[in-house]
C-alpha cells in the first residue's frame, strides 16, 4: 500500500525533519512521491515516480525550509496503476466553483460500481485518482442542484454521504483539502494517526517520532480547520480488515490489470 502524511495548522509550520523522516520509509514505498503545499494563492504540487530517497530534487527541496499551514505528502507503493507519474499522488481538480481539491488516498476500492465510468476520463489509472473526479463531480452535481455554490456545512454532507457509500468493503483511507478545511478518514484501525503540536495537527500513517501520536477516530470522516476538529461524520462502522478474501480481491484486481 501506500503512506500518506498531512498538516493542519493556524499558522505556518515548518516540517522537513517530519518530512525526511515520513519519505525515509520510501525504501518499503518505492513507487512515487509526491508533496501539495496549499495556500490562498493556490496549490503547489510536486510528485515524481520514483523512490523518494533516490531523488535528487526532493533532497535540494527538503534541504531548503517548507513552510504551510496546509500541507499532503504521499509515498507509493503500487498496487493499481502502473509505476508512472500520471500514477503518482496528490491528485488535484478544481470544482464549477473554481475551489481546488487535493487528495491522497492508501487504499483499495475493491468494488464501487460509481467510480467505473472515470476509467475513461482519468489520465493515469489508479482508483485514487477516480476517487477526486467522483468526488469533485458530486460537488458540482450538489451546486447544480442548489443553484449557488455550496456552505462548509453543505459540502460536508455531500463528502459524508460519499464516504460512507464508497467504504463499505473498500480500504477508504484519505486525506484531502478543499484548500481551507482538512478532510481525513480512515476505516481500518491503526493506519491513520495524528500529532498535536504548537496547535496543530499532523497526520501519517504511522508515528514519525516519540511524540504522542494518537489513532486517528475511524469509520467516520473528519474536517479540520487551521488545526483544530470542527466536524465530524456519520459512524459508518464499515470497517475494514485485511484478510484471505481481501487479498484474493486484491489479487484478482491485478489479474486483470
Amino acid at each position: 500500500m501506500c503512506e500518506l502524511f498531512g498538516l493542519s495548522a493556524p499558522t505556518e509550520r515548518t516540517v522537513n525533519d517530519l518530512l525526511r523522516a515520513f519519505y525515509r520509509h520510501s525504501s518499503h514505498h518505492p513507487h512515487g512521491w509526491g508533496l501539495a503545499c496549499l495556500s490562498r494563492d493556490g496549490t503547489l504540487i510536486e510528485k515524481e515516480s520514483q523512490k523518494a530517497s533516490d531523488s535528487h530534487y526532493l533532497k535540494e527541496r527538503l534541504s531548503q525550509p517548507i513552510q504551510s499551514r496546509l500541507l499532503l505528502a504521499h509515498i507509493r507503493y503500487a498496487t493499481i496503476g502502473n509505476v508512472a507519474y500520471e500514477n503518482c499522488h496528490p491528485f488535484t481538480k478544481k470544482d464549477g466553483s473554481g475551489r481546488q481539491w487535493t487528495l491522497i488516498h492508501n487504499g483499495t476500492i475493491f468494488d464501487y460500481p460509481p467510480l467505473n465510468g472515470y476509467v475513461h476520463r482519468q489520465t493515469g489509472d489508479t482508483d485514487s485518482e477516480r476517487i477526486l473526479l467522483y468526488l469533485v463531480d458530486k460537488i458540482n452535481e450538489a451546486q447544480e442542484q442548489k443553484g449557488a455554490g455550496l456552505t462548509f456545512e453543505e459540502r460536508f454532507t455531500v463528502l459524508d454521504e460519499m464516504v460512507v457509500e464508497m467504504s463499505e468493503g473498500n480500504k477508504l483511507n484519505l486525506l484531502f483539502s478543499d484548500g481551507h478545511y482538512l478532510y481525513a478518514h480512515t476505516n481500518c484501525q491503526g493506519t491513520l494517526y495524528y500529532l498535536v503540536r504548537e496547535n496543530g495537527r499532523i497526520f501519517a500513517t504511522v508515528p514519525l517520532d516519540e511524540g504522542a501520536w494518537q489513532p486517528l477516530p475511524f469509520t467516520r470522516l473528519l474536517a479540520y480547520h487551521k488545526g483544530k476538529l470542527v466536524q465530524t461524520g456519520t459512524n459508518h462502522q464499515h470497517i475494514y480488515v485485511e484478510n484471505e478474501e481481501s487479498m484474493r480481491l486484491l489479487y484478482r484486481i491485478f489479474a486483470n490489470l
